[in-house]
């Protein structure tokens, strides 16, 4: 009898392709860990590059702190001793100072009345300038800037001997101020005018009116013009431009005798001009103004009248003559 038993199916290709299937899954894991073993070795190979660069920039940092710190001892010790070479120089200079002090103080009391002295000099010195400038120039307003540094000067003075001293001083200092310019510069103010009214002087004399005019003179008026002559005044035009240098010239010369007070020498120029007035000009009241100018213009007394002029320093002297004295 045959058997007719089915025979049971043909599993060994499933196994096989099972196997091949875990070997593949195998061999694709070992691939994906090999590859993240590979990166985690890359990482950790750069973090190590990383940190040694990094170490040796601090290594290098660290060798540039010690070095900056060797310096910086070297310069704290520099200062140290520099310190301790000023503390020694301070100490010296104060000890001189000390002595210095003692000293000043001891000559204190000497020297004031040294001080007082070089003091009065040079009052006395400033008030000789002054009345220098007064008397040989009559420059009044440098006499006043020294009459004033005089004043400054004797502020300084104590004690109630200067008193009076400078109560001169400044009855001399009001009787400068109400001088005004001065004698000297108002007559030279007044012969600047003088000589510009010349040019407005006529050189014709003035003719009578018409109707005052005898009666042959207005039958010849409208033929000739006829007019008085003057024998004293020069009518050759030579003769006038020569009489007109000269008057110039007497100007200046009155001018420069007027700068250095010559009352004698302004008043014999003044008179010349005069003179010359009177040969190049005819008689008209313009002439007469600037002869009467003129005359009060020699009448001015050059020099600077003011009595309480030199007081102080007539005091200041007689005070050092009378402590010079024996």
């Amino acid at each position: 009898m045959n058997d007719d038993s089915p025979t049971p199916p043909r599993r060994l290709p499933l196994r096989w392709l099972a196997a091949v299937l875990v070997v593949l899954a195998a061999t694709a894991a070992g691939w994906f860990f090999w590859r993240g073993w590979q990166a985690e070795q890359r990482q950790d190979e750069q973090a190590r590059a990383t940190t040694a660069r990094q170490l040796a920039d601090l290594q290098k940092t660290v060798e540039d702190l010690r070095r900056d710190q060797r310096a910086t001892a070297r310069g704290v010790q520099d200062a140290a001793s520099t310190n301790r070479v000023l503390r020694d120089e301070v100490l010296g200079l104060g000890q001189r100072s000390a002595l210095l002090e003692e000293n000043l103080a001891r000559l204190a009391d000497n020297s004031r009345e040294g001080t007082q002295a070089v003091r009065r000099e040079e009052a006395e010195l400033l008030l000789v300038q002054a009345r220098q400038r007064l008397v040989y120039a009559a420059d009044l307003d440098g006499a006043r800037r020294l009459y004033a540094l005089a004043a400054g000067v004797m502020e300084d003075l104590d004690g109630p001997r200067y008193l009076n001293l400078r109560q001169a001083l400044m009855q001399e200092r009001n009787a400068l101020d109400a001088l005004g310019p001065g004698v000297r510069a108002r007559s030279a103010e007044q012969l600047t005018q003088w000589a510009a009214a010349l040019d407005t002087l006529p050189e014709q004399p003035q003719a009578a009116p018409a109707d005052k005019q005898p009666w042959w003179q207005q039958m010849l008026s409208p033929l000739v013009q006829i007019r008085p002559a003057d024998p004293q005044v020069l009518a050759a035009r030579s003769e006038r431009i020569a009489a007109h240098d000269a008057l110039q010239i007497e100007l200046s010369l009155a001018r420069a005798a007027l700068e250095r007070g010559d009352a004698g020498a302004w008043q014999q120029a003044l008179q010349r001009m005069d003179a010359w007035l009177l040969r190049l000009w005819p008689d008209t009241p313009q002439r007469q103004q600037q002869r009467q100018l003129l005359d009060e213009l020699g009448k001015a007394d050059l020099q600077i009248a003011a009595p309480e002029l030199g007081s102080t320093l007539q005091q200041l002297r007689g005070m050092r003559e009378a402590k010079e004295a024996p």
